[in-house]
């Protein structure tokens, strides 16, 4: 009907938090090339690019709604990094983590491109996530996540550490108001040593330094 706004669409928000880095140890996908790289002052056009390919599939809209000069304040933050993951030389993934507080970092948004899916990737690429976020060296990590997200994704984020902070009920726009992360993949397998030719460290996946 026209002039009619699209109906809400409901979902339960849990918000969790970590105050110590993972203790597993993920061995690297293998028979695939990847690797992790920060990207400083992200083009706006590839970060659309890489949050629509991601989130598609479980209704990320929040950034795209948002004008240049909104989405660059966010992305161009210096509270704000955001990292590639590459596979076999193309981009896979991505995650984004901002700075709250002083000593909270926030794992905003988390995810795989649907080509990324069933390599093994998925358990690996979170905790490659993990370690960047400890590596800032935080008072504690927090995620959003809710129940449009991957069914096992609340599972797999207490199974490396973290702890239900809160539960609430919310529409859409609530949720990404919060700017919750995602889980976006099948849970697979993971740490990183060397990356398509770029060597890394367990506790810091970049190979491209600090803005």
């Amino acid at each position: 009907m026209q002039g009619s706004k699209p109906a809400a669409i409901t979902a339960h928000v849990t918000e969790l938090e970590m105050t110590s880095p993972p203790k597993q140890s993920l061995p690297v996908p293998v028979n695939i090339h990847t690797a992790i790289l920060r990207v400083s002052d992200i083009p706006l056009p590839y970060y659309r690019f890489l949050y629509l390919r991601v989130g598609k599939r479980w209704n990320w809209a929040e950034r795209l709604r948002m004008n240049d000069e909104d989405l660059a304040a966010v992305l161009h933050d210096r509270r704000t990094t955001l990292t590639v993951l590459y596979v076999n030389g193309a981009p896979a993934g991505f995650f984004e983590l901002q700075q709250r507080d002083g000593d909270v970092i926030d794992l905003t948004h988390f995810g795989l491109m649907e080509h990324a899916l069933g390599l093994g990737l998925g358990k690996w690429f979170l905790l490659q996530t993990l370690f960047a976020a400890w590596a800032m060296d935080p008072r504690k990590v927090t995620v959003t996540t809710n129940s449009l997200d991957h069914p096992r994704a609340l599972q797999l984020y207490q199974q490396f550490g973290f702890s239900p902070g809160r539960d609430a009920g919310g529409d859409r726009s609530t949720f990404e108001r919060r700017r919750a992360a995602h889980l976006r993949q099948e849970a697979l397998n993971g740490p990183l040593r060397q990356v398509s030719g770029v060597a890394s460290k367990r506790k810091g996946p970049f190979s491209s330094s600090k803005r």
